[in-house]
């Protein structure tokens, strides 16, 4: 039988946190989102864009020095921390001790969109999640993903507070499997590693399968052909980083996230077209849906 639906009824009957009438940003908590290179300075934008949507009060947006001033101008609402990179152009390793402090004063962490696989982002992945911190939640996205393929206990050690967003592809590298395994059963290995991580999965595809330690399984078909785009997992990371710093656990969290992104698709579809909407264009779309779905008597 197949794990129920993400739809508006399910979304009904496990509502956000409400937080409507919280007058002080701080009420609404605060993301860093971790990640960007030379190479790929707007990734960031992207991701810290969405949280602040999704209604994050705080947003702090961490990349290498030599974009951050750019990045800070073009995302205005967030402040900016400026890391060393290597001669590569990507976060050096050593960012790692002016991060910790900053990381410590937030309610999510946004690690990997726009950073690249690669030794120095497995020992920097390491080194920000080797001390968990009660009440942090963790979305790793991208290339912190397969960086994380041998932190089970350390991933384990946030006692669920850590959602991981592979694709299918990702998931085979992060699992130690084949592309084709994955595709043949998702809910199986989705489960798998979330009873193995503890952590909650959410494994994108055409439909995406959401687990979490506990064995609950839900599934997501309502998404679009169009949000197969550069830097739209980027948005969906953010979405979710968002509604952690608002106070959703992390189930709700990632189980919401999918959905707005999902329906922001489907709404762009109609205005512009099935294809050629931008990732950037989804975000401006989730506080109409998060208005429209949390104040609707009737979901169906």
């Amino acid at each position: 039988m197949s794990p129920p639906r993400i739809d508006r009824r399910w979304l009904r009957d496990h509502p956000l946190p409400g937080l409507a009438d919280a007058s002080d940003k701080n009420e609404r908590g605060r993301v860093v989102v971790i990640g960007g290179a030379e190479f790929v300075p707007g990734a960031l934008r992207l991701t810290g864009e969405a949280a602040l949507r999704a209604g994050a009060g705080k947003v702090q947006l961490a990349t290498v020095q030599s974009v951050a001033t750019a990045l800070g101008v073009l995302v205005p609402e967030a402040s900016m921390l400026a890391l060393p990179s290597d001669r590569n152009g990507e976060i050096a390793a050593q960012a790692v001790a002016m991060l910790e402090d900053h990381v410590g004063r937030c309610d999510a962490m946004v690690l990997g969109p726009g950073m690249s696989v690669s030794d120095r982002t497995d020992t920097l992945v390491a080194r920000l999640l080797a001390s968990p911190r009660q009440g942090l939640g963790v979305v790793l996205d991208a290339a912190a993903l397969t960086s994380a393929r041998d932190l089970a206990p350390v991933i384990a050690s946030h006692e669920g507070r850590v959602i991981m967003t592979p694709h299918r592809g990702e998931m085979a590298i992060f699992a130690g499997m084949d592309e084709a395994a994955v595709a043949a059963d998702p809910e199986g290995v989705a489960a798998d590693m979330a009873g193995r991580f503890r952590s909650v999965i959410l494994l994108k595809g055409q439909e995406s399968i959401l687990a979490d330690p506990s064995g609950r399984l839900l599934r997501f078909d309502g998404g679009c052909v169009g949000l197969a785009t550069a830097g739209s997992g980027d948005v969906l990371a953010g979405i979710i980083g968002g509604l952690l710093a608002r106070g959703a656990d992390p189930f709700r969290a990632a189980a919401w996230g999918c959905w707005l992104h999902g329906a922001a698709g489907r709404a762009l579809s109609e205005e512009i077209g099935r294809i050629g909407f931008l990732a950037r264009e989804l975000a401006a779309v989730v506080p109409r849906l998060l208005d429209e779905t949390m104040t609707a008597p009737q979901n169906r």
